[in-house]
């Protein structure tokens, strides 16, 4: 943002009792101001001429090895996923299997806007999403306005998504003392939806953070990881010929058989079962047996895995024909000495 925008937003913090803010410059500089007010300015150059000035004005600067405001994610080993080809993909099949998913949008001062995705907008929507914005994929909102108003807890703080006929969507954040003033609000709304805002209660089918135009991601957020982000992660470490192990957890009617990965359910159509005939995918495994199989194909927008037993078999169909070495090159019969010869 423009200096001038990023002072004002820095003198608005500091106002009576505004709101914390992260301002930072690739690394290089940085301008936090906590919920205690204090101003915490950071830069990797020196900085003795603004020191002085600063010891000018009155005040007095105290030297610290980092800001308490730095961002430390909750979990180090989580990595937040991009909003990138593969999300989009995600997404585009999502509303397809859904007809229509909310998307919600939450930027800077973790302002926040909901938007309808169909078929026909999800490319003008995201056209229009705010650089690095923290976004949550949700399912439709519901119709039965009166069977939004039932998902309301007796007591504790929720957000209500509101659709209007027009097509307009607001949010609104209450507790129970203010349950009875929003969903009188709620009349005439087209599709309604009640999100508790406590940890782990409510989640979203996945999330994910916008990248710069460049592709890299420089916002830093932290998101609850969804199971939806937990399967993009693992999947994220899986390629195609990799060996893996799991357990068979059913073996569908249909016929393809599923098996528990690290967590992650992948497949095994009938053909990759084995090299054998067999009349049903029972003769070759059963429910509860561990299996070692070969990672076929990764389906990321689809979030599918496909395996294969008799790729760790070995071929047997190689050796058909050709017999072994010492039936293709047999030894040449023995010579005969000349007195056997003779005799």
């Amino acid at each position: 943002m423009p200096i001038a925008v990023g002072l004002e937003l820095v003198r608005s913090m500091l106002r009576d009792n505004g709101a914390w803010c992260r301002l930072e410059a690739e690394g290089a500089f940085t301008v936090h101001v906590g919920r205690d007010q204090y101003l915490y300015i950071g830069s990797d150059l020196p900085c003795e001429t603004a020191l002085a000035r600063t010891r000018a004005l009155g005040l007095f600067p105290e030297r610290i090895g980092a800001s308490p405001y730095d961002f430390v994610p909750d979990d180090a080993a989580y990595v937040q996923r991009p909003a990138d080809a593969d999300f989009w993909a995600l997404l585009h099949w999502t509303v397809s299997c859904h007809r229509a998913v909310f998307l919600e949008e939450v930027f800077a001062a973790n302002a926040s806007r909901w938007h309808r995705l169909t078929r026909d907008n999800i490319e003008t929507v995201r056209s229009q999403l705010a650089p690095r914005s923290r976004l949550a994929v949700w399912p439709d909102l519901l119709t039965d306005i009166d069977k939004a108003v039932a998902a309301l807890p007796g007591e504790g703080l929720v957000e209500i998504v509101r659709e209007d006929e027009d097509g307009q969507i607001t949010s609104t954040v209450v507790d129970e003392t203010q349950f009875e003033a929003a969903t009188s609000q709620l009349v005439g709304a087209r599709s309604a939806g009640v999100v508790s805002m406590y940890a782990g209660e409510d989640l979203p089918l996945f999330t994910a953070v916008l990248p710069d135009s460049d592709g890299v991601l420089r916002a830093r957020w932290q998101t609850e990881p969804t199971p939806g982000d937990r399967d993009w992660a693992f999947l994220k470490t899986l390629r195609r010929g990799q060996v893996v192990t799991g357990t068979v957890t059913t073996i569908a009617t249909f016929g393809v058989t599923f098996v528990d990965i690290g967590g992650f359910t992948a497949m095994i159509n009938i053909p990759e079962l084995s090299w054998r005939p067999f009349d049903h995918p029972s003769d070759v495994i059963s429910v509860g047996q561990e299996v070692t199989a070969e990672v076929l194909g990764v389906d990321m927008a689809r979030e599918r895995v496909s395996l294969s037993l008799r790729a760790v078999q070995g071929d047997p169909w190689r050796t058909v024909g050709r017999g072994t070495d010492d039936e293709r090159n047999p030894a040449p019969p023995p010579r005969s000495s000349p007195t056997e010869a003779c005799e």
